[in-house]
């Protein structure tokens, strides 16, 4: 990784441009409009910023940008989607090569294709700042006066000139400022813009010339409505996996979860849906994905415990939090931390990594469906969905025979896995059996949720021995940690009489 560093900001903007894309663009009066108090002239700026992609433009494709930019915030920008309208922007500061620390977290999407200049793109910027009462910033409005073409810039009839706006939430501003701005922009002749990005506007109509982005998948080979359905969850589920990959690098809220449970999913539906895919194909596939979720999920097991007993510790009346408790979480999150964000990282450095993409790519655009799948009817996923049923019920009557203890944790444990893997099921099958699935899913929600607060007690009171342990030694009080550990018990046995229940409703819902 490289030795300078690097920021993440959240950018939530709306692009505008002239209603008929050619008149004049100018930016109206938006003194008064809802909080805004004072609009405060910020300057001109001239922006001259290099982006690069693939040959193929598969960044494009996926919505991310990658440039190099000097004026104004001088240096290197990856911007890489969130939502409509929402981006994250990874900088890094300027030099003569990308940084390897960017050019790491589009790699899922690149794949070892070289990265080259692909447009060079100026801007001359007139920037005003929208001011509350108290001159706190609301938004950044910027008006710029572009022109793009090649990077090297010598060919006027490879150029592209238009004029947009940009309004940028200062931090923490209320999204519903837009709304409000809206109405005096549109009066003006305003519209939203079409192009999410410069550089896609630069690019659009071929002005630039070069391919057209690349494209996800292909054509969908002969399948049967049951195969249809499969194959578009474990489309949608393979792209979470690479579109997760930046967020899981970075840390991102929830991005390792997410990149996990779309791990499990992929793994989940090949296991269910085996009868209509290739074992020689999907059976070394499972292998790979059960890895990842593996290396990814030391560090959500992490997350959770933390989560966890911070939300305990806040409930503990403070007489009973004796010794330096919240010290001792803290410095055992940081090591962990730093172990478990590691394992990640390596994991997603990994050729390893890279050959599992190309694994679920070939898994989308090429299926091995069995001979068959291109008859199978919905019947074929009624029939999936009831043995993973049937597989948890097993699992769930066992765990309750067994006594209390290590091994009926165990056994429970083995019960959450198998109802994840129904819901999941039951999920990927809605799009074709409609209401009753989804209404199966749901139940079934609630017994993972059950058992996998079970699950969780059973992390922290393994992390509660090992604090506990480390406090008796440089002779700290122990007595928080036993009350801590006292409460996960018996949250856990709360739990387990509640699964019975949960599962009865469940039950019902079985196809």
């Amino acid at each position: 990784m490289d030795r300078v560093r690097s920021a993440t900001a959240r950018e939530i903007e709306r692009k505008y441009e002239a209603d008929d894309g050619t008149s004049p663009v100018r930016l109206p009066d938006l003194g008064g409009a809802g909080p805004v108090a004072r609009v405060v002239d910020r300057g001109t700026d001239v922006l001259d910023a290099v982006y690069y992609d693939t040959a193929d433009r598969r960044l494009l494709a996926a919505g991310i940008t990658l440039r190099r930019r000097t004026g104004g915030d001088a240096g290197w920008h990856l911007k890489l989607p969130v939502a409509p309208g929402v981006r994250d922007e990874v900088r890094a500061p300027l030099t003569d090569v990308i940084p390897r620390r960017l050019a790491a977290l589009v790699r899922a999407r690149t794949r070892g294709a070289p990265l080259a200049p692909l447009a060079r793109v100026v801007s001359r910027r007139d920037v005003r700042h929208l001011l509350d009462a108290r001159g706190s910033l609301l938004a950044e409005v910027s008006t710029d006066s572009v022109s793009a073409g090649r990077p090297a810039g010598e060919d006027p009839g490879a150029m592209a000139a238009w004029t947009e706006i940009e309004v940028e939430l200062g931090p923490g501003a209320d999204p519903g400022l837009f709304d409000v701005l809206e109405p005096r922009l549109r009066e003006a002749g305003l519209r939203p813009s079409r192009s999410g990005s410069k550089l896609a506007r630069a690019l659009a109509g071929d002005q630039l010339g070069g391919d057209d982005p690349a494209e996800e998948g292909g054509e969908a080979p002969a399948a049967g409505d049951a195969a249809r359905v499969v194959l578009a969850h474990l489309h949608e589920q393979a792209e979470a996996v690479v579109a997760l990959d930046p967020g899981a690098r970075l840390g991102t809220e929830d991005a390792v979860h997410q990149m996990r449970v779309a791990t499990r999913r992929l793994r989940s539906a090949l296991r269910t849906y085996g009868r209509l895919l290739d074992p020689r194909v999907t059976g070394p596939l499972g292998t790979e994905l059960r890895w990842l979720a593996v290396e990814l999920g030391a560090d959500r097991d992490r997350e959770v415990v933390v989560e966890r007993l911070r939300h305990h510790l806040d409930d503990l009346p403070r007489p009973l939090v004796r010794g330096p408790v919240r010290a001792r979480l803290r410095i055992w999150s940081n090591r962990s931390r730093a172990e478990t964000r590691r394992r990640v990282t390596d994991a997603l450095d990994s050729e390893r990594h890279l050959a599992l993409l190309g694994r679920l790519d070939a898994l989308v655009t090429d299926p091995p469906l069995r001979q068959g799948a291109a008859e199978a009817s919905e019947k074929a996923l009624v029939k999936a969905v009831r043995r993973d049923h049937e597989r948890l019920a097993a699992r769930i009557a066992h765990a309750l025979a067994t006594d209390p203890g290590p091994a009926r944790d165990a056994a429970l444990h083995e019960a959450r896995k198998a109802a994840k893997r129904a819901r999941y099921a039951a999920e990927a099958a809605a799009p074709a059996l409609g209401k009753d699935a989804k209404r199966l899913a749901k139940r079934l929600k609630a017994v993972q949720t059950v058992l996998g607060d079970h699950q969780d007690s059973v992390l922290t009171r393994n992390v509660l021995r090992q604090i506990s342990t480390q406090a008796a030694v440089a002779g700290e009080a122990t007595f928080t940690y036993g009350l801590l550990y006292g409460r996960e018990e018996a949250r856990a046995a709360e739990g387990e009489r509640q699964l019975a229940g949960v599962w009865e409703e469940a039950a019902k819902a079985a196809p």
